[in-house]
């Protein structure tokens, strides 16, 4: 199964986080980066594209990036997409 999670990047007390479509039981392998998430500004960059269409095909976010998804109208447009289909 396919996962949206947050992967930590950066350095020591100055994190930021990427958001990657991972395969659930291999974690060091990333599918596919989708945004990027920087706490310290509160600044999210995601491709809203490529997230519904791993969300359309079965992809599980994790429930901080569902919270983002949320916060940023992706989730909303998912949701539109999905009774498209």
């Amino acid at each position: 199964m396919v996962k949206i999670r947050l992967v930590r990047m950066g350095r020591k007390k100055v994190p930021f986080y990427r958001v990657a479509a991972i395969e659930s039981k291999k974690v060091k392998n990333v599918i596919e980066y989708l945004g990027n998430y920087n706490p310290l500004t509160k600044e999210v960059e995601l491709k809203e594209e490529g997230i519904i269409k791993r969300l359309l095909t079965g992809a599980q976010p994790t429930r901080t990036v569902k919270v983002l998804l949320e916060k940023n109208g992706v989730w909303a447009k998912f949701e539109e997409a999905k009774k498209a289909n």
